[in-house]
């Protein structure tokens, strides 16, 4: 494998170009934002804290905005059967359409990723309100993903202009201690991460950051490969992945079937307790994937002493990883639809900054395990 690590991938704002703040928004179009929404607030500790729909004069859609930590989720149906909304539900299932982000000038955002070669989702446009203006423009990434560049430095509302404030009303409506997002993790297809790996450094200036091949990324059955983009504070960090020729079809390959383009995989959140957060949310019926018990057996070997007590970990699954800052904590839910593509990654960096290359094999051996039981693997 060829590791990169970009030691200043915190680069010096003057260079930066496309300065981002952080993730503001991600939004999934899904086939019921209503009942999305009270399984992320009920499953997932998330607040519902604004709304738009016909009752505030949106007549095409309903969205609903969860919140916890800085981790903002808006879940977004149409109410046409015909509608752009309808079409990418109908084709991708429940899945991402936007992954915000969050600017000082959405309109220098736009003009500089424009210029670089960035088809553009939507011109520059400000909304406003008793709050204050929010200022959005687009551009397209992989498959139907859209980048908005969300300005909202006067703006003091519950979400933007357009929407209200809402509460939950939900019993179990309370978090799980979920703090903001990781990373984000698109899959695209067969030859193309290089593609937009170059996409991301020439059009919006990130740098690469990690390089994982198929040496590092099999198993018996399956393999992909992965490379890691970080903008220049490395508040933003996105890694792509594409399939690699194994014996059988890997998990990128079943993501593509059943998703019918590349997409958003799935979304790192990250959590101070992660033992907390995980006991929470599988009482609450999150499902997880499973590694055998085999892994713990040598694990302290592997990767050193840890401040956590190997029992608990082994008995709630949690993976563990070092690397030279540190190490790490992570899980990863089942899919959270019925199509096998969109899922969640829970995670505690003590120190760490890389993306867990040590659990790679165990983790894709029990998501073979998965597609095995779905006859995909």
């Amino acid at each position: 494998m060829q590791t990169m690590t970009s030691p200043e991938v915190q680069a010096h704002p003057a260079h930066d170009f496309l300065p981002l703040k952080g993730t503001d928004f991600v939004e999934f179009y899904v086939g019921n934002a209503k009942q999305s929404a009270y399984y992320y607030q009920a499953a997932f500790g998330f607040e519902l804290v604004a709304y738009a729909g016909p009752e505030t004069g949106l007549r095409d859609r309903a969205s609903y905005v969860l919140q916890q930590g800085k981790i903002r989720l808006v879940l977004t149906t149409s109410l046409l059967p015909d509608s752009e909304i309808t079409q990418h539900v109908a084709k991708h299932g429940d899945g991402v359409k936007v992954m915000a982000l969050w600017v000082d000038d959405a309109r220098k955002s736009w003009e500089e990723t424009t210029k670089r070669g960035a088809k553009s989702a939507f011109e520059p446009y400000t909304v406003e309100d008793e709050f204050g203006s929010v200022t959005l423009s687009g551009i397209y990434t992989y498959g139907e993903s859209v980048h908005t560049f969300v300005e909202r430095t006067n703006y003091t509302g519950p979400f933007m202009p357009g929407f209200v404030a809402k509460s939950s009303g939900v019993p179990q409506s309370t978090p799980v201690g979920l703090l903001h997002v990781d990373h984000c993790v698109g899959n695209v297809g067969w030859g193309e991460m290089n593609q937009w790996v170059k996409f991301y450094e020439d059009v919006m200036g990130f740098k690469l950051l990690l390089t994982f091949d198929d040496e590092d990324i099999s198993t018996e059955y399956s393999a992909l490969m992965s490379k890691v983009v970080s903008n220049g504070n490395g508040y933003v960090k996105f890694p792509i992945n594409e399939p690699a020729e194994g014996k059988k079809k890997s998990q990128i390959e079943e993501y593509l079937d059943y998703y019918h383009s590349p997409g958003v995989q799935h979304i790192a959140i990250a959590t101070k307790d992660i033992r907390a957060t995980v006991t929470e949310l599988r009482r609450r019926g999150v499902e997880f994937l499973s590694v055998p018990g085999a892994y713990y057996e040598d694990l302290l070997e592997r990767i050193g002493a840890i401040d956590e007590d190997l029992e608990s970990l082994k008995a709630l699954n949690l993976l563990v990883d070092r690397d030279e800052e540190g190490y790490l904590l992570q899980i990863f839910t089942k899919p959270v639809e019925d199509r096998p593509t969109v899922f969640y990654e829970i995670i505690q960096r003590k120190g760490a900054k890389s993306f867990g290359k040590g659990n790679f094999k165990a983790l894709f051996e029990s998501i073979e395990r998965e597609q095995a039981l779905r006859g995909n693997l």
